[in-house]
């Protein structure tokens, strides 16, 4: 029934911004309408306002009480290079208030190489907690009782071995399987989209994760056996709806992966939980965690549990990271508080706070309290703990909140005409959809179509200067090298092989189970790698062919003077030089994270390069062979993840043993300010740090080219 009053509001709302009222209406990247004003009107024939939290479809939350009868669990997610480094933080962040352990690992351990594999050099310690066996995991909970404290694991590719190593852990802490508490990742569809610290091909790894699912079902009651993320995702540029659709695609997928395997649904449904990030479009991420229960009630559904908790999506959530900013950082306090207040208001079960500092590097101990007290004063100071769902009932949200379910339903359909997510995920559709929203994004913030303050709009003329975490790469993979040997030496031979050749056995038969074979070979102390390796013997690796979107950032700036005045600079200087000017995009080490390096390869090809997109994982030697081989002008090496002092002066080292001195290096992504003239005075030639615009780089790069064609 219509407002009798709602054209006396339009009325007023054209005379106070002198035009239709309808042109307030903003459109999202989702493609949702967002108009000035919602009422009564905007609620019909939406089912789920009459429901109540803790019953189908929970959409007011999974338990009837929420906050009221417990907040939700403060899990800070952290790992500083060294076992013994991340458990002193562990330790005295439980001290302080956090209720959970939430472990990051390095590279080398997420990618199933030991620290002493020669591909890891540059990435030992870095971004993470290096784990190479049974004795790095026991350091690691050194003093924190398993049996009483939830962990939380963020690992995927690596998964056997290091959920092997902790279950043999919390044994020789006296911590039967049974009781051990917490969460591992194991969500590899997602890896394959976005993320890319993937080891096997689709088949195998979905095999790893029935496993995991089996033995966990079995052995581990209190132990959730996959946490599916749709956080990474939205890092990688996804919108909302893509989110919340391929993350629940991803989870259909799972449980039929489980059932496949014979399990009934009711013996591990209620263990599946769910990871979303947090971002800065505050009701519709509240609304994005509703719509996630509503569609996943429907979803589970179709397995026709017994049990109403099978139904029930329970949520980890973290604050973005790709909201955080480099520039006037003491704003991302700011970013993270209202993050985490929309996690809360839509009913997150975990959270994880960022640190103001993490746009360029780990966190410190200062910016960490930070980040945890943000938490803390929100479940006391607040009250936002004392109503269940106080959104429910708001025209606005609940409206969103419809929107987002059929608009994020329309695309879970989709996947399934394809045949589900595995699939999908195989003919490349999630993938192409979500790295073209990233360069869509990338573009509106380039052309200020959308804000950041201190980025692209109100910045400071002088930057604040950090205290910076910087890892010393070189000592941390020399301690874990001589920890490796050691164990090495003391370990029995013959147990350790035999138990290594049973493993490959259950993997290329398929007789048996994965996950419990790996921790025999664990408890002989086999390393990480070792455990690996044997599956690598069995499933192969799984090698990506990197692909770039086009005609997505130049139409953004279709008849922009500016982007018209770059495009027929660099036409013009193509002429001069008798080719078209050519980039190879690198990335190098164990970082998977490539959105960074996918818009820059999409804009430059749109500007006019002649891009090559090199493949993931790449060693400094191997990218300089392509850019000989490729002839290319210039090499930008994206770095995300800490390696850059080490892989960067390798990078150029190698350029020159191989009479290649004249191919311009530049490094983009993740460095913090008090590095670029380390890798200025090593060979670097340019150095583009977090949130420089696109066009920017390009013009710098198109100058040092002809600087360069001048000198010569």
């Amino acid at each position: 029934m219509t407002n009798p009053d709602l054209d006396k509001w339009r009325a007023l709302a054209e005379k106070e911004v002198k035009r239709d009222p309808d042109t307030l209406t903003w459109e999202t990247p989702e493609g949702i309408a967002v108009k000035p004003l919602y009422t009564a009107d905007d609620l019909q024939g939406i089912e789920h306002l009459d429901s109540l939290p803790g019953i189908k479809p929970f959409v007011r939350g999974p338990r009837a009480t929420m906050y009221t009868g417990r907040p939700w669990t403060i899990r800070q997610y952290a790992g500083f290079s060294t076992a013994e480094a991340s458990n002193a933080f562990y330790r005295k962040a439980l001290a302080a208030g956090q209720q959970g352990v939430s472990v990051a690992f390095d590279l080398a351990t997420h990618r199933g190489y030991d620290s002493d594999h020669p591909r890891v050099v540059g990435d030992v310690g870095k971004a993470g907690v290096a784990i190479d066996s049974v004795e790095d995991m026991k350091i690691l909970f050194d003093g924190i009782p398993l049996g009483e404290i939830s962990v939380s694991m963020t690992m995927n590719g690596a998964v056997i071995p290091i959920l092997a190593n902790f279950i043999v852990a919390g044994e020789e802490q006296g911590v039967s399987r049974a009781q051990l508490s917490g969460t591992i990742q194991n969500d590899i569809l997602k890896e394959f989209m976005v993320r890319n610290t993937y080891i096997y091909p689709p088949e195998p790894s979905m095999r790893i994760i029935a496993d995991i699912i089996e033995y966990t079902a079995k052995e581990m009651p209190k132990f959730n056996s996959i946490s599916i993320s749709g956080y990474h995702m939205q890092e990688a540029g996804a919108t909302l709806v893509q989110e919340l659709a391929f993350t629940l695609a991803d989870g259909r997928e799972y449980v039929r992966a489980a059932l496949a395997k014979g399990l009934d649904v009711d013996a591990f449904a209620g263990r599946l939980s769910f990871f979303f990030a947090i971002g800065m479009n505050f009701f519709m991420e509240a609304a994005k965690l509703r719509a996630a229960r509503l569609l996943w009630t429907r979803i589970m559904e179709e397995f026709n549990p017994k049990k109403p908790g099978s139904l029930m999506l329970r949520t980890h959530c973290q604050t973005s990271g790709v909201s955080l900013q480099e520039q006037d950082p003491y704003n991302n306090v700011i970013r993270t508080a209202y993050e985490a207040l929309s996690a809360a208001l839509g009913g997150t079960q975990s959270l994880h706070t960022n640190a103001l500092d993490e746009a360029i590097a780990l966190p410190t101990e200062f910016s960490a309290r930070i980040a945890r007290n943000t938490q803390l004063i929100l479940q006391h100071e607040t009250g936002v703990t004392k109503v269940v769902d106080p959104l429910a009932g708001s025209y606005y949200v609940e409206n969103l909140t419809n929107e987002l379910a059929e608009k994020a339903w329309a695309l879970i359909e989709e996947v399934e005409a394809m045949g589900g997510m595995t699939k999908a995920v195989n003919e490349g559709l999630p993938k192409r959809l979500i790295e073209e929203a990233a360069t869509r994004k990338q573009a509106a913030i380039d052309r200020g179509d959308e804000v950041i303050v201190g980025v692209n709009k109100y910045r400071l003329e002088q930057e604040d200067d950090l205290d910076i975490l910087d890892i010393d790469n070189a000592a941390v993979r020399e301690a874990q090298i001589a920890r490796i040997e050691k164990m090495r030496r003391q370990r029995d031979p013959k147990k350790w092989q035999d138990t290594i050749d049973a493993l490959r056995k259950v993997a290329q038969t398929g007789e048996g189970n994965i996950l419990e074979a790996a921790v025999e070979a664990a408890r002989a102390r086999a390393t990480l790698g070792e455990i690996s390796d044997a599956l690598r013997d069995a499933f192969g690796d799984h090698a990506a062919v990197p692909k770039v979107v086009r005609k997505v950032y130049g139409a953004a700036y279709a008849g922009e003077p500016e982007y018209e005045t770059l495009t027929q600079r660099l036409e013009d200087f193509a002429k001069v030089l008798g080719e078209t000017p050519k980039l190879l995009v690198a990335k190098l080490g164990q970082d998977g994270h490539d959105r960074g390096a996918k818009i820059i390869a999409s804009a430059f090809g749109d500007i006019g390069f002649e891009v090559i997109a090199g493949p993931l994982f790449q060693t400094p030697e191997e990218a300089a062979d392509l850019a000989v081989a490729s002839k290319v002008h210039v090499v930008g090496m994206s770095s995300l993840a800490a390696g850059h002092k080490t892989l960067a002066p390798q990078l150029v080292e190698a350029l020159k043993a191989r009479g290649a001195s004249e191919v311009i290096v530049v490094v983009g992504g993740v460095v913090p300010r008090q590095d670029y003239q380390f890798l200025l005075d090593n060979g670097v030639a340019a150095v583009f740090g977090p949130g420089t615009n696109v066009l920017d780089a390009a013009r710098a790069v198109l100058d040092l080219m002809q600087g360069k064609r001048r000198n010569e």
